[in-house]
């Protein structure tokens, strides 16, 4: 079993900056893909981006790539999310995931095993 608690977030003007982190309680953290979604009043959850269980890679949706950057220390049983050059379209509630396991989609919510409750993040114009 694992515990997923965020936090970060907050009010920001757009072009602003924030960092995200998830700390994750319970054995194994390196082992799991971790992952961020967000979601948006009457949206669905989205992708945002994902890191492999050693770091050494790491997965971006298109809207996000050269802004956000996902990384981890396992050390720690943290991820993180960099935001930087924030828009008012990623004003959301952001989650982080854990996935156990390989060959498994990155992308998908489903494929993901335990769920943070989430931290909101607002971008203001």
């Amino acid at each position: 079993q694992v515990q997923l608690v965020e936090s970060g977030g907050g009010l920001v003007q757009a072009g602003g900056s924030l960092r995200l982190s998830c700390v994750a309680s319970g054995r194994a953290f390196s082992t799991y893909v971790m992952g961020w979604f967000r979601q948006a009043p009457g949206k669905e959850r989205e992708f945002v981006a994902a890191i492999s269980w050693s770091g050494d890679r790491t997965y971006y949706t298109d809207s996000v790539k050269g802004r956000f950057t996902i990384s981890r220390d396992n050390a720690k049983n943290t991820v993180y999310l960099q935001m930087n050059s924030l828009k008012p379209e990623d004003s959301a509630v952001y989650y982080c995931a854990a996935q156990y396991g390989s060959h498994r989609s990155w992308r998908a919510s489903r494929e993901y095993d335990y769920w943070g409750q989430g931290t909101q993040v607002t971008v203001s114009s």
